[in-house]
């Protein structure tokens, strides 16, 4: 392995974490504060966690659509409680095409209004239901503490609306969501985060209930990975969502709303990567193979056997820069996170061999030149099943059983601690707020997403430090 170019993790998180973002060229500052610029590398990472989402959310029944970037405030105040939540973090145009507005429009901090209007609109009969929309977009949250792809004011995601008959429906679609999110971590993102239900004090504005997907970084920090939202029957009735019955009666729909965003892509940095930047997992990085030549003599091998590999299906990037050092270009590609690297030299040409890196845990092995098909798809398997593995491993040893708020407050706050919920209840969870602690989720006690009182009740609450 080459020099680590990087602050240690152990010595200082935070000063590691931009360090990976910058030296592996994922993302900068852009040039309003709040705001990122990313980088190809990093879009590269954000195109794939695209394209696995989206295959995803089509495969459930779900259109692609696109709405408006600005809002008429109007839209925002017909639900009180949305509004209030997001009335801090409002961006606000006044003025445009040089005069001041009649009316202020709001920069898109979420869509459920813009889409209740047109859904007013669109549904108007039973047969109409259930409504499916996705929309992949940008949304303005103003931030007043931004950190690259954690928290800035302009981020990217998708944000799914739906309209249903029933309440019935409505859930259903909001807990298939929640897994859908859950299968897109585990299998692609190889994380495996805790399923659990929000508080109503950390619910989304305007909800009835939200479902959540939390996971611990290396740090012991959590991290909220996405959302689902039950809306019953609130922006339904804000903005007149109806449906005539086969009866003839008039009725509101139940809705929902959920998303993800490039926030994932933060997550991925800090529950995989380590003191030599990034460690992708195969399913996700869009490079799963570098070849490397060592000398310019051996391109030509290079090139055919990235050939080989290519015609397998996977994606590989060829490196015969090598007017640039050697130890230069593994460093680079270390910092990358590539998951496979294969290097090609002189010597390796004539013992017909080559040298197979793996990025997860630094392992060398010589292996036949010829062997690249058959030995790289399942070094590949193998490491996607490994990162999964370490991380669900390093989060459960990061998860300790706790007797009481006061043991919380009174510990250093590492990891998710977990209490009967019973215990916590809404004065707890002001307590906890006032350390700078959270109840991330409620899960219960068997392991499902709790749905009923009862189950609320009864269930476990998930407590942590959050980003």
């Amino acid at each position: 392995m080459a020099k680590s170019v990087l602050t240690p993790q152990s010595e200082d998180f935070p000063r590691w974490y931009q360090e990976v973002i910058q030296k592996a060229e994922m993302a900068e500052n852009g040039p309003v504060r709040g705001t990122m610029i990313i980088r190809p590398w990093g879009y590269a990472i954000w195109e794939r966690i695209q394209k696995e989402l989206d295959e995803r959310i089509r495969a459930t029944g779900h259109k692609n659509a696109y709405f408006p970037l600005f809002i008429p405030m109007p839209f925002l105040e017909r639900e009180a409680e949305h509004v209030e939540g997001f009335s801090p973090e409002l961006a606000v145009v006044t003025h445009g095409g040089g005069s001041e507005l009649g009316e202020p429009v709001a920069v898109r901090p979420t869509s459920e209004t813009v889409i209740g209007d047109a859904m007013s609109r669109w549904i108007q009969s039973h047969r109409d239901l259930p409504l499916l929309l996705n929309q992949w977009a940008n949304v303005v949250r103003w931030e007043l503490r931004p950190r690259l792809f954690l928290r800035t004011s302009e981020f990217l995601w998708q944000e799914g609306h739906t309209a249903h008959a029933t309440w019935e429906d409505a859930q259903a679609e909001t807990l298939r969501m929640h897994e859908v999110y859950a299968d897109l971590m585990q299998s692609v993102l190889a994380i495996d985060p805790v399923l659990g239900r929000k508080t109503d004090t950390e619910r989304f504005a305007g909800a009835e209930a939200t479902y959540t997907l939390e996971a611990l970084m290396r740090d012991g920090k959590a991290l909220q990975m996405g959302t689902s939202h039950n809306l019953g029957q609130n922006f339904a009735r804000a903005f007149d969502i109806g449906f005539s019955t086969p009866e003839g009666d008039r009725e509101l729909c139940w809705m929902t709303s959920w998303g993800v965003s490039t926030r994932v892509v933060g997550a991925l940095i800090m529950v995989h990567g380590d003191d030599r930047g990034l460690r992708l997992p195969p399913a996700l990085a869009p490079a799963q193979v570098v070849v490397l030549a060592v000398r310019d003599e051996t391109s030509d091998v290079c090139q055919r056997v990235s050939g080989e590999l290519r015609a397998l299906g996977l994606r590989v990037e060829t490196d015969v820069d090598t007017h640039t050092g050697f130890g230069r270009r593994v460093t680079d590609w270390e910092l990358k996170g590539v998951p496979i690297r294969i290097e090609i030299g002189p010597r390796d040409v004539e013992e017909d061999s080559m040298t197979l890196v793996r990025r997860d845990t630094g392992a060398k092995e010589s292996v036949a030149l010829g062997s690249a098909a058959s030995v790289v798809p399942e070094t590949l398997r193998t490491i996607q099943a490994e990162l999964l593995g370490q991380a669900t491993a390093r989060q459960d040893e990061m998860t300790t059983d706790v007797e009481n708020v006061d043991e919380i407050v009174s510990g250093d706050g590492n990891g998710f601690m977990r209490l009967p919920w019973v215990d916590v209840s809404a004065d707890g969870e002001r307590r906890l707020n006032e350390h700078g602690l959270s109840v991330r989720c409620l899960v219960a006690p068997e392991g499902s997403v709790p749905t009923t009182e009862g189950a609320i009740e009864s269930s476990l609450a998930y407590v942590a430090r959050a980003y």
